[in-house]
């Protein structure tokens, strides 16, 4: 049995993945890094009150097989640039490179569809950046996750997003062939992939995209 360390367990697809994990008889214990408690008891889980600035402190404990990492922003979260590269680059990358230093193979990671660390686009330039700087780390096995639209229902208040959603979810069946990468998943279904994905795990670099997830999910 392995264990498992969960960066963005609160996250909309990290509260999900820390469901799937625990549910999972593949894991005999899930290590989650939050900035405030949990409401959640199980046997399996520990449960680590920390941030980015607390992570070299924590560094004994942050010791598992794996590491997935589910962190994220929004620009209207954090509108400042360099606050937000904090959180969607530095933050996942300072994780990656400890649970690596710790031993752990494999990494899971969820960027977005697009990421480029070329593009002149802030936010696709930051997601290929954290790629970028986590394939460096050469663990035996990393997992990239690029979804496009996050469907599904938020606790937030959000009308505007919600709007959004529900016009993608319209279009979805339309996106097919090479454009079927922008496809949605629901928050849910991106963390049952992850899950799914680290049964099956043989490449050193895979990348998922929505034909990718969805195969997983039919499994």
């Amino acid at each position: 049995m392995k264990s498992a360390l969960l960066f963005g367990a609160t996250g909309f697809i990290g509260s999900h993945l820390l469901r799937d994990l625990l549910d999972s008889p593949d894991y005999s214990r899930v290590l989650a890094v939050v900035r405030k408690p949990l409401a959640l008891n199980h046997p399996k889980l520990t449960v680590l009150i920390g941030d980015l600035a607390s992570l070299p402190a924590l560094k004994p404990q942050l010791v598992a097989d794996e590491v997935f990492i589910a962190l994220g922003t929004t620009r209207k979260l954090t509108p400042d640039e360099a606050e937000y590269y904090k959180v969607d680059h530095d933050y996942p990358l300072r994780a990656a490179e400890i649970a690596r230093a710790n031993g752990a193979r494999s990494v899971f990671l969820v960027t977005a569809v697009g990421a480029n660390a070329g593009s002149g686009v802030f936010y696709i330039r930051t997601k290929g950046e954290v790629e970028r700087d986590i394939l460096a780390l050469d663990f035996e096995h990393t997992h990239i996750f690029r979804p496009s639209m996050i469907l599904g229902e938020r606790d937030e208040d959000r009308p505007r997003e919600r709007l959004i959603i529900a016009i993608w979810g319209v279009l979805n069946p339309l996106l097919v062939g090479p454009v079927s990468q922008y496809r949605g998943l629901t928050g849910k279904e991106i963390a049952h992939a992850i899950a799914k994905a680290a049964q099956h795990q043989t490449e050193k670099v895979r990348i998922y995209h929505w034909k990718e997830m969805a195969a997983l999910l039919r499994r």
